[in-house]
């Protein structure tokens, strides 16, 4: 009697032989598919970044196109007709324009040079606060300024330097004269960086504090027994622990150095501390929104894109060749 032989039923020795149709390939380990299809969950995590970036980063890049052609409200997106060069020529032959660009420069310049390290000096200094609730305090003291609007700030900025204020109140106090700080062209640095340091060097420490806990105990241990004081070992141990991410964040910092501080400017500033307080952001916003040249607006944005660019790749260039730790 004959034995009819199924896939349910193989010969003696023999695997039984599936269908091709509806089997799923499996992916090849090592490639992408085989990676989101084991990692979906976290890939999942990042769509919804990578469409914030897409839509409100990159996309709208295409409109520098304006800075090319001659724009006109209720006109073509993409402007008229094509200028070439024209607006580029007109804001590199504006003083206007150069005197912006050096308010800019030494704006960021001086909130780099400020907001940068302190955030560093203010956490080995919390590091060393042995009184849990004593360091809870601090950085809570310090943290708060950070969760404040720039509008809230600013506000308290004006108050605390008007005339009549509590600042003019203590000069008057030790026999001073009241002066009006806010309508000083020489006095705007100063407070727009002390606002910075004010508001953003205690919330800055964060990432250095959790850098510190990443730091092997045993090089102390070690640095104790070669007799190193406490000085030697945040020299020799601590500051070089902190160093990829002091580096990270300097060369970021750097990326947005063009962009220095527009909400606080916009708020702070006045016609009569435009020599000092008008940086390319505001001169932007007067150009391109108040006057409507957008085209005009969009070759300055452009060119202020450009060399931010160039500043952060020359500087993790830079960090890459001399201490070996860049940003990518």
């Amino acid at each position: 009697m004959s034995t009819t032989r199924t896939l349910d039923n193989p010969p003696p020795g023999t695997r039984p032989v599936k269908p091709e149709i509806g089997r799923r390939r499996r992916a090849k380990p090592g490639t992408w598919r085989h990676a989101i299809r084991r990692d979906w969950r976290l890939y999942s995590l990042v769509l919804l970044p990578l469409l914030f970036f897409a839509i409100f980063r990159y996309a709208p890049m295409i409109g520098n196109v304006i800075a090319f052609r001659k724009f006109e409200p209720g006109g073509s997106m993409f402007g008229e007709s094509w200028v070439g060069l024209r607006y580029v020529k007109m804001f590199l032959g504006d003083p206007t324009f150069w005197n912006v660009f050096k308010n800019t420069l030494v704006l960021g310049g001086l909130t780099l040079l400020f907001c940068w390290p302190l955030p560093i000096v203010l956490a080995l200094l919390l590091n060393e606060v042995r009184n849990r609730k004593i360091k809870r305090f601090l950085q809570s003291v310090s943290y708060l300024p950070h969760f404040l609007s720039i509008v809230i700030v600013a506000g308290i900025v004006m108050q605390m330097l008007a005339i009549d204020g509590p600042v003019n109140q203590m000069v008057k106090a030790f026999g001073g004269e009241a002066t009006a700080f806010m309508q000083k062209p020489e006095w705007f640095r100063t407070i727009f960086v002390s606002s910075e340091v004010w508001q953003t060097v205690g919330w800055g420490t964060i990432l250095y504090l959790a850098a510190l806990t990443t730091i092997d105990d045993q090089l102390y241990e070690a640095a104790r027994m070669d007799g190193a004081t406490r000085w030697r070992q945040i020299w020799h141990v601590t500051l070089p622990g902190l160093r990829p991410t002091a580096i990270t964040l300097l060369i970021l910092n750097i990326g947005t150095f063009m962009g220095t501080g527009f909400e606080k400017v916009l708020l702070l500033y006045n016609p009569l501390t435009y020599p000092t307080a008008d940086v390319i952001s505001t001169y932007l916003y007067r150009m391109g929104v108040e006057s409507s040249n957008l085209s005009y607006a969009a070759a300055i944005g452009l060119f202020e894109a450009v060399v931010g660019v160039v500043l952060i790749l020359g500087a993790n260039l830079i960090s890459r060749r001399t201490v070996g730790t860049g940003l990518w």
